[in-house]
């Protein structure tokens, strides 16, 4: 467990770019016990009064779609070394469910999901902010197969979804914060050099600490 304030990574980048592949490959790199990993997607808003359709039409690639506060008062208590309760989304409910997950306060905090570099509070918490880029094509088909495979999906919902919100929003507000990023990683986790990058990061803001 932590005992002095955690580097915090902030992996943006499209749906299907590769971001979680690289938040476990770093995670996975610097041992069991020493980073967390909080996903984008546990921090979708609540909305209890809407009915099923509603819900289904809802617009999940807007910024606006996101619990910004209580995402920035999670990485801020972990910052202070204090565990936090993180929300759990069901995707297939459309819903924040009533049970969370303990995260304790590690020596390195990885944030990952398409707006995380959207949110300029957040990103001064934010000491490296990497952006993961990925062709269009590939993206997609990438999360064709996983809220399929996933996440109860149709296919014909799906590409109804890409085309409707998910390209329109990634091309307003996800791509342009690659200009925020201080690093742009191609092909995601499968990118050596990039890692090693990441890792040598780290290694050189811990001792400052």
């Amino acid at each position: 467990m932590a005992t002095r304030p955690p580097v915090i990574l902030g992996i943006a980048g499209g749906t299907g770019s590769g971001k979680t592949t690289l938040a476990f490959r770093i995670a996975s790199a610097l041992g069991d016990g020493n980073a967390a990993i909080l996903d984008q997607d546990s921090y979708y808003l609540d909305h209890p009064g809407l009915t099923t359709d509603e819900l289904a039409r809802l617009n999940f690639d807007h910024p606006e779609s996101l619990d910004w506060r209580l995402l920035r008062d999670h990485i801020r208590l972990l910052r202070e070394c204090r565990e936090i309760e993180k929300p759990v989304y069901d995707f297939r409910t459309h819903s924040r469910r009533q049970d969370s997950v303990r995260i304790q306060p590690r020596s390195v905090i990885i944030l990952e999901g398409i707006l995380i570099l959207e949110d300029q509070e957040l990103r001064e918490l934010i000491d490296l902010k990497i952006f993961v880029d990925a062709e269009p094509d590939v993206r997609f088909i990438r999360r064709l197969v996983r809220d399929v495979r996933d996440r109860g999906r149709s296919m014909d919902s799906v590409i109804r979804q890409y085309l409707d919100t998910v390209r329109p929003m990634h091309l307003e507000f996800v791509q342009p914060t690659r200009s925020f990023a201080d690093i742009v990683v191609s092909d995601g986790g499968r990118n050596q050099a990039a890692l090693e990058s990441i890792l040598a990061f780290i290694r050189d803001k811990e001792p400052a600490r």
